[in-house]
């Protein structure tokens, strides 16, 4: 018989990691603590991709969503519209692990890796409606909770995105790039990218809160609470596509922008 675990969230939203041998990670709302157990870490599966045609529009309610990872073993769990879950994708044997963060768990993805880039282990979460957190030209914040050590950098370490910069699409990201470990939020236009760099390093081996706002025609960046930069974008541009959330890096093929270390508390609000 396959084991199920289940990962309990305090606000809007479920995180589901599926794996081969059926094992399944779900983060549902309101619900408190069930085992002090840490999850094992669960190799992950593919999931369907939504046409294009579908999900290419804004949301026009306010949305809220949060995932943490809190929780322990348990009876699987599923919702009934899947909405707001996200599902695990991995690569060369990439795993999903769990570390204890306050009376908590975080998500810990796959430790910088050196060999040559198609050898190397990739695991992200990706969410099952692209259509879902579009915010088009509404109010837009995002961001999530890291741990990051100086080891854990690399050129390119996306921590939560929608949709790519390339391509003629839009796109919304939260990125720790470079080996300073300085964190950054991205907004893309089809024609530009419009990115804040905070000027902070957070690759220190402790927790810190990082935070994006879109409102209007500024972008600004949070770090722990405390502003730390902002850029003008034009107040018309619609953040629209048919990418999900991923959260952990850009995709699972070569060369895909894995984040490395742990991740708690990633938000999504639209209004």
């Amino acid at each position: 018989m396959s084991e199920s675990y289940v990962i309990w969230g305090r606000l809007t939203g479920r995180v589901a990691v599926t794996a081969a041998g059926g094992a399944v990670l779900a983060l549902l709302a309101g619900v408190a603590v069930t085992s002090d157990q840490a999850p094992p870490p669960v190799p992950a599966a593919s999931i369907t991709t939504v046409p294009a045609s579908a999900v290419a529009r804004a949301v026009r309610a306010p949305v809220a969503v949060r995932y943490t990872f809190d929780g322990g073993a348990g009876k699987q769990v599923m919702d009934a519209s899947g909405r707001y879950a996200l599902r695990a994708r991995a690569a060369v044997g990439g795993t999903l692990g769990f570390s204890r963060h306050g009376a908590g768990w975080a998500a810990v993805f796959p430790a910088r890796c050196t060999a040559l880039p198609q050898n190397c282990p990739r695991t992200i979460l990706e969410g099952g409606d692209p259509a879902a957190l579009n915010p088009g030209v509404r109010r837009l914040q995002y961001g999530a909770a890291v741990l990051m050590r100086p080891a854990d950098t690399a050129d390119g370490a996306n921590v939560v995105q929608k949709g790519f910069s390339v391509g003629g699409g839009t796109q919304y990201k939260l990125q720790v790039d470079g080996v300073a470990g300085r964190p950054s939020c991205v907004v893309a236009s089809p024609t530009h990218i419009y990115r804040v760099v905070a000027p902070v390093r957070v690759a220190d081996g402790r927790w810190h809160a990082l935070g994006c706002t879109r409102a209007g025609a500024a972008l600004a960046i949070s770090v722990d609470g405390v502003a730390r930069g902002s850029t003008k974008l034009p107040a018309n541009l619609s953040i629209v596509n048919a990418e999900p959330l991923r959260i952990g890096g850009k995709s699972v093929t070569v060369n895909n922008d894995q984040y490395a270390g742990l991740v708690d508390d990633v938000y999504v609000t639209i209004n």
